[in-house]
């Protein structure tokens, strides 16, 4: 009977596994990114069901309480949370991950400090305990940083002399204490250290980065916790958690890379140097800018486009500050209404989290065959009759190309100046989060609609009807 219950377990872990994997899949296409989260749900439940099934399992009342009350907080956050607030929810729940691997490691090792054995002994085993203890600490930490970072709570960057020096040291003083807990007779006190000192070196990563950086920093701990999960599967020779982990950890890497890459940044300038940070000395553009900055009102640029044959629209956080996306989806359908063909042209870092700006279109109802990646949209600039930028600053800045001194020189952007107008819906003339002077408000063509994304949309909705 045991034989055949441990049989079921692994046969439904197989089958969880293969869920999370195809649910991971899916969730590479708006299209079928909603099956994908089901999928992957599924299998999610499934895994956590048949864990009750372990033979020796027990303390059943409080894990039932546990996911109870977690699953009533997740629906309730869930339902509540607004579409713009997403990234701060991403950098939450992530650094929730990684926190309750950590926790399963620090279990692990208080039973072997207290004279006991791991749940499944071995050198192996305790090294693998440590790194997913070491790894989920800095992620949890580093993502409740983040979390403050993008809900505001947290708008200063914290930089001091000798910072990195400092943070070297913190480092080099965890991996000592760790390398004591991989061999025998350490005690509780250097277990408190080791910990204290992971969840600093996760705050002292986070705290000089700036809010420009943050989609490539989520990415990061994202595959961080990833990691520390799989570890900690290993250690309680859980296949489902191994594969997950496993699937999380690789998924992050490379959405890390590719974040990193659509920088035109290595990941080490990221965690290291100053840029998105506004400070003196990280933003800025070397080149002397020319002219001014030229504004227009939105009942003068809604005949524009009204008349115009196409407009590409560019969404940046601008819009998801003010929830600016249905007005936006309201005037892209008037415009389409008088014959204009309308695109979305998305760049890989606008936002403040991976695909950010593709889930507030989604939200809005935009269909997904008017939206394109940069690669796609790049080339149809020049023929663009009126390019409309919402709030975006560096993805659309020409000094990448022009301004080999600029922090972002060399970085992809959507090519915006190039159309043959440009209107910048924008609240003042500020640089915005990397405090880097953007050279396309100043260009010949651009015009500057000063206010909230959802006012002035609405003046445009005004002015196209009123045609």
């Amino acid at each position: 009977m045991e034989m055949n219950i441990e049989l079921l377990i692994q046969v439904v872990y197989f089958g969880a596994a293969i869920l999370f994997i195809l649910g991971l899949k899916a969730m590479s296409s708006p299209v079928t990114a909603v099956r994908g989260i089901i999928w992957a749900g599924i299998g999610m439940l499934a895994a956590t069901l048949i864990s009750f099934a372990h033979p020796g399992m027990h303390n059943f009342i409080p894990m039932t309480a546990a996911i109870f009350v977690g699953g009533v907080i997740a629906w309730w956050t869930g339902k509540r949370v607004a579409m713009t607030d997403m990234p701060q929810m991403i950098a939450l729940y992530n650094g929730m991950g990684g926190g309750s691997a950590a926790a399963i490691a620090a279990v692990e090792l208080v039973r072997l400090s207290t004279g006991g054995e791991l749940s499944h002994s071995g050198q192996t085993s305790q090294v693998l305990a440590v790194l997913g203890a070491l790894i989920g600490t800095i992620a949890f930490s580093g993502s409740m940083i983040a979390f403050a970072k993008l809900q505001g709570w947290m708008r200063k960057v914290y930089r001091f002399k000798g910072q990195q020096i400092f943070n070297m040291a913190v480092f080099a003083a965890l991996l000592y204490f760790g390398w004591t807990l991989t061999g025998e007779g350490f005690g509780n006190n250097e277990l408190m250290i080791f910990f204290a000192l992971a969840l600093l070196v996760g705050v002292l990563m986070t705290i000089p980065i700036g809010g420009a950086d943050m989609p490539v920093v989520i990415s990061l701990y994202n595959a961080l916790t990833g990691l520390a999960v799989g570890f900690e599967g290993f250690v309680l020779q859980n296949p489902a958690m191994m594969i997950a982990g496993i699937v999380v950890g690789s998924a992050g890497t490379l959405l890390t890379q590719l974040m990193a890459k659509a920088m035109n940044r290595s990941l080490t300038n990221v965690l290291f140097s100053s840029f998105g940070t506004g400070d003196d000395d990280g933003g800025g553009s070397g080149m002397e800018v020319s002219g001014a900055m030229k504004a227009i009102n939105a009942a003068d640029a809604a005949i524009t486009m009204a008349y115009a044959e196409t407009v590409i629209i560019v969404p940046g956080y601008g819009m998801a500050v003010a929830q600016a996306q249905h007005k936006v989806w309201e005037l892209t359908k008037i415009l389409q209404d008088k014959g204009v063909r309308v695109s979305f042209a998305i760049h890989p870092v606008a936002g403040r989290m991976p695909g950010h700006m593709n889930v507030l279109l989604a939200e809005a109802g935009v269909p997904y065959d008017l939206i394109y990646d940069l690669e796609d949209i790049n080339g149809q600039f020049p023929t663009c009759d009126v390019a409309l930028v919402i709030g975006a600053n560096d993805v659309v800045n020409p000094a990448a190309r022009k301004d080999k001194s600029s922090p972002i020189y060399g970085m992809p952007i959507l090519d915006a100046d190039a159309a043959r107008n440009i209107f910048v819906i924008k609240r003042g003339q500020g640089t915005g989060f990397s405090g880097i002077e953007n050279l396309l408000f100043f260009e010949d063509n651009t015009r500057m609609c000063y206010g909230d994304a959802q006012e002035v949309t609405q003046g445009l909705i005004n002015g196209v009807k009123a045609l």
